[in-house]
């Protein structure tokens, strides 16, 4: 297993829901047994990539690499390196936990963790492939599972936010296919000289035939590539999709929405856009920093005008996401290493709260904040915990949020001081709503329609507290993230400046 570790932590789930599939119907609890089981071996191998990983190299480790198709030079070919190891182990942390919380799923289950095993292959495959066109069928993967996912179980207007869903990501996989289809006709493989989908002879200029991809073409090209990308993050105007697919999925699925499939976009915008297209990218700054300012003051502006909590912490998400943005942008050290932790500590802290909303949503089956009230004094435990997610979205100093939003604008500073001084606006202006639901929700007098709702479970507890424990750890000590990524991401730097 060793040997092939990245393609155990891929394959292992989608094992697990060939497994459901012959089980009995009624077998419910073993079901979720077995989804429990197939979850958890990709994050033990997670931990396992991450305590073995060479932090002083930028080249790729645990290479797997076989021909798979020859006629068409596609090979199957997995890696990792500094900018992937973190969002894998995410995404295995997240499902493990997501499975965990969906314990209480009665309706189909069966098809329901089959589908989201089938999801968790898809997304550790996107992140760990090398080959362009086995990136594409991984990032094509994760469309179906998540339609159905949002369409069978999710809330009243589930059919709605799924064809929503569908279509805007489809549309960006077209533009992306094409973009695709271009660089692959554009490169040549060094050894063969026959045109190539390995992303790292794509990354390389000199494969590069000018004749094909000069001029404007190139910047078609990076256009594509980045729509596709956004319609994932989501960057404005892309992200009209991403309220209603929250709003009606299941608790679990709004968590691997927001946690993993968000970091797809900007992650594919760091393997993908800016190693291949340098120049472009370079091009681009300018824009994409203007982007992640309106994302991150437009998406905190709309969280605080929601009388919803899950609608809330959707428009959160896209104003968080535009930190990433804007350290993209910026093209410096603290810049892009506080962009790729921003990454990875939205995807904790967006969990917990997502997690957060659905314990009180099954308790008293609705959402608004204007409908509690002194929870705190009837949910002490429930309470507490919520608190702690809502102030490590706040960014509030010793949570993870805070160090990598510093990091941000340390680094965006240096290169557009003035959009970085107005994304600080995003800072107060999420202050603003966090401590709007705080106090609405968990202080002031207790409504008495909730003299008796339960207190947190052990097992939602199970499903917040490690989590926690992460942003916390982070917070306080962020090095082992930092120093995972710091060489690989100063690699890119380099290959984008030069």
């Amino acid at each position: 297993m060793g040997e092939h570790v990245l393609s155990w932590m891929t394959f292992f789930p989608l094992l697990g829901a060939a497994v459901i599939a012959f089980l009995p119907r009624e077998r419910k609890t073993l079901v979720k047994y077995v989804a429990a089981a197939a979850t958890a071996v990709p994050l033990l191998l997670g931990v396992q990539v991450f305590i073995g990983f060479d932090r002083g190299t930028a080249a790729m480790q645990m290479v797997e690499k076989a021909a798979w198709i020859p006629p068409f030079n596609i090979e199957y070919f997995m890696g990792v390196d500094g900018l992937s190891v973190p969002m894998v182990l995410l995404t295995a942390l997240l499902s493990f936990i997501c499975v965990i919380a969906s314990w209480g799923i009665d309706k189909a289950p069966k098809g329901y963790f089959s589908l989201f095993l089938l999801l968790e292959t898809g997304m550790m495959g996107v992140f760990c492939a090398l080959d362009f066109f086995l990136f594409y069928m991984f990032w094509e993967v994760m469309l179906l599972p998540m339609y159905f996912l949002i369409g069978i179980w999710g809330g009243p207007r589930k059919e709605y936010a799924a064809i929503k869903f569908f279509l805007y990501t489809l549309s960006g996989s077209v533009l992306m296919l094409l973009a695709m289809l271009a660089l692959y006709f554009n490169v040549k493989d060094p050894a063969t000289g026959g045109h190539t989908f390995n992303m790292l002879h794509m990354m390389s200029q000199a494969n590069h035939s000018p004749w094909l991809l000069g001029g404007h073409v190139r910047h078609l090209v990076w256009m594509a590539l980045f729509i596709g990308f956004a319609i994932k993050v989501p960057i404005f105007p892309f992200h009209t999709w991403l309220p209603d697919a929250h709003v009606e999925a299941p608790t679990a699925v709004s968590v691997i929405l927001a946690g993993v499939l968000l970091k797809m976009g900007t992650y594919g915008i760091l393997r993908i856009s800016y190693p291949m297209l340098p120049d472009v990218a370079r091009w681009f700054a300018l824009p994409l920093a203007v982007l992640g300012m309106i994302n991150i003051i437009y998406g905190a502006f709309c969280a605080m005008a929601q009388s919803d909590m899950k609608k809330l912490v959707a428009y959160s998400s896209i104003s968080h996401m535009g930190y990433v943005l804007l350290g993209m942008a910026a093209f410096t050290t603290q810049g892009i290493n506080g962009a790729v932790f921003q990454m990875f500590n939205h995807g904790t802290i967006t969990a917990m709260l997502f997690l957060g909303v659905g314990v009180i949503y099954d308790r008293a089956h609705h959402r608004r904040i204007d409908g509690f009230g002194g929870l705190m004094q009837q949910m002490p435990v429930y309470g507490s915990v919520f608190s702690f997610a809502l102030f490590a979205a706040l960014g509030l100093p010793g949570l993870s949020g805070f160090i990598s939003e510093a990091l941000v604008f340390m680094g965006a500073f240096q290169t557009y001081p003035v959009i970085t001084i107005i994304s600080g606006l995003g800072i107060v202006i999420g202050a603003a709503y966090v401590l709007w639901l705080l106090q609405r929700v968990f202080l002031g007098e207790k409504n008495p329609q909730y003299d008796n709702l339960p207190d947190i479970s052990a097992r939602e507890l199970a499903t917040l507290v490690p989590i926690g424990l992460i942003v916390l750890l982070l917070g306080v000590f962020p090095m082992p993230v930092l120093n995972l990524m710091k060489v690989t991401l100063n690699n890119l730097i380099t290959v984008v400046a030069n």
